[in-house]
């Protein structure tokens, strides 16, 4: 089979829209951080990139039908790296999602989970082969997503076990889900929710969620970051701010990870916005194209489970920044500073290039 992949049928169209966002994330991040302790992440995160890149064109040379033969194993690993992460894991800010490495260096395997989740899904719709899903393979669909999002959930890290979802609403949604399945969970999360707020969520992220109904009732405390989000991206106006007071000043939290956005909106204004969330719509359409020329039903999965991550990030993340979602620490794909983020998405995209480049192979 590794006779007939070749490069030439590499999507280097989508490449070259990805790193146009990677590179407009680098120059945000330098923007954000040159005057403050962390002067210097615009470098780290070329670093990331260019690890990613390398990372990508390996991924995309692996026949993928051999990652999913081995996913089984893949998955126990995760659960094991999970459950490693709350015996053994660093506690930072009341919450344990690293482990520490040797050298200094972090690894939070939720991230990772994520891609392994997509290969999980993928393969079990995949040898399915029926239209509609039955009852026990409904809820074993859930199962294999649930048991790594509880996982998640008690480190706790709601933002990234949040991510899960978009993977198993597409698994489900393609493998022929039935209303009445989808009406199912439709009441036992309503019947969820109220035992959530009780018993799973923590004080600071019911704040959280209080803040995002009413920003201004804190406006000092869980109200903050919402809006100061607001204030950098209404002061960004329709060309920008070079000055950009809300993060220059250091008012605005966090300006090169989860709201980089807010900064970037407030130096470039509703043009440079629209321009950044266009890039993603090409991204987004591009990767829907290839899973339409997908060569087999497990190809079709993945590239749409790569769509379901990628679309939820970036609508939760902007829909954070400008107070239509609560606020979750969810980084805007490719652009937010972070390594385990910007890897994830490029050996997501490996494993699209290499749907790609066999879809003519018969």
């Amino acid at each position: 089979m590794s006779r007939y992949v070749s490069f030439r049928d590499f999507d280097w169209v989508l490449l070259g829209f990805v790193l146009a966002i990677c590179a407009l994330g680098v120059i945000q991040i330098h923007s954000a951080t040159e005057h403050t302790k962390f002067a210097g992440s615009h470098l780290k995160q070329i670093y990331w990139i260019v690890g990613g890149l390398g990372a990508m064109f390996l991924v995309s040379l692996v026949n993928y039908q051999a990652l999913l033969e081995q996913v089984h194993w893949m998955y126990v690993a995760s659960l094991a790296s999970l459950i490693a992460v709350l015996l053994f894991g660093q506690r930072y800010l009341g919450a344990k999602r690293w482990i520490k490495m040797t050298g200094g260096g972090h690894f939070q395997p939720s991230e990772w989970v994520k891609l392994i989740l997509i290969l999980a899904m993928a393969k079990y719709f995949s040898d399915l082969q029926q239209r509609e899903l039955s009852w026990p393979d409904f809820l074993k669909a859930g199962a294999i997503v649930g048991f790594p999002m509880l996982l998640v959930l008690k480190q706790p890290d709601l933002g990234t076990a949040l991510t899960y979802l978009p993977v198993a609403m597409m698994g489900l949604f393609l493998g022929g889900l039935r209303w009445k399945q989808a009406l199912v969970v439709l009441l036992v999360l309503a019947l969820l929710l109220p035992i959530a707020w009780i018993k799973i969520l923590k004080p600071y992220q019911k704040e959280r969620l209080a803040s995002f109904r009413d920003p201004d009732a804190n406006p000092q405390g869980a109200g903050y970051q919402v809006n100061q989000s607001l204030i950098a991206v209404g002061s960004g106006g329709i060309w920008g701010s070079k000055q950009g007071s809300q993060t220059h000043l250091a008012f605005l939290p966090v300006p090169q990870t989860d709201f980089i956005f807010a900064a970037f909106a407030e130096e470039h204004g509703f043009v440079g916005a629209l321009a950044v969330l266009l890039l993603y719509f090409i991204v987004l359409m591009r990767l829907t194209q290839n899973a339409q020329t997908a060569p087999d039903r497990a190809g079709a999965f993945l590239v749409m489970g790569v769509v379901a991550v990628l679309s939820f990030h970036v609508l939760v993340n902007v829909g954070m920044v400008v107070g239509f979602m609560p606020v979750t620490g969810i980084p805007l794909p490719l652009m937010s500073y972070g390594g385990s983020s910007v890897l994830f998405m490029f050996l997501a995209l490996g494993i699209v290039m290499n749907i790609r480049m066999r879809r003519f192979v018969n």
